[in-house]
């Protein structure tokens, strides 16, 4: 098996032809996924996704998506924020989760890298959970965080 060569694999990053007829020879040796995965920066499970269209249905004007994002504030530091869009700007991120349109800033998007958002009900309630690799501690009842 060849060395690893990051040159091929920025080339094929930023080459708009498919990887396969960039280098063969990385096609032999690469794992099935190595080219073809796209690793997403924030993720949504199937439940939070129903939730979210459950209660944008019942929004009048129907809203075009969801807007995810962190902002200054609470006793760790940051917090996020989940609010109906209208209208996204040019330098939004935007995401689809089935059928879900998800906008993210640039800015928060380098504190949600990695996060997933899943929407639990439990006895002690219910609502959505942010679980972020990024976090490094959180204040005691859970609303802020630190990175």
């Amino acid at each position: 098996m060849p060395p690893f060569d990051d040159r091929l694999l920025m080339t094929l990053e930023i080459d708009s032809e498919p990887w396969y007829s960039c280098c063969v020879e990385a096609w032999q040796w690469a794992a099935p996924t190595a080219f073809n995965e796209v690793i997403m920066p924030l993720e949504l499970t199937s439940k939070a996704v129903s939730k979210v269209k459950e209660i944008l249905d019942q929004q009048e004007p129907k809203p075009l998506g969801l807007r995810v994002s962190v902002v200054g504030g609470g006793c760790s530091g940051f917090s996020y924020q989940m609010n109906f869009e209208n209208q996204t700007n040019g330098i939004d991120k935007t995401y689809d989760f089935e059928g879900l349109k998800v906008f993210v800033d640039q800015a928060s998007l380098m504190y949600l890298n990695g996060t997933k958002i899943d929407y639990l009900e439990t006895l002690e309630g219910a609502g959505f959970k942010f679980e972020n690799p990024n976090v490094k501690s959180t204040c005691g009842c859970g609303s802020s965080f630190s990175v």
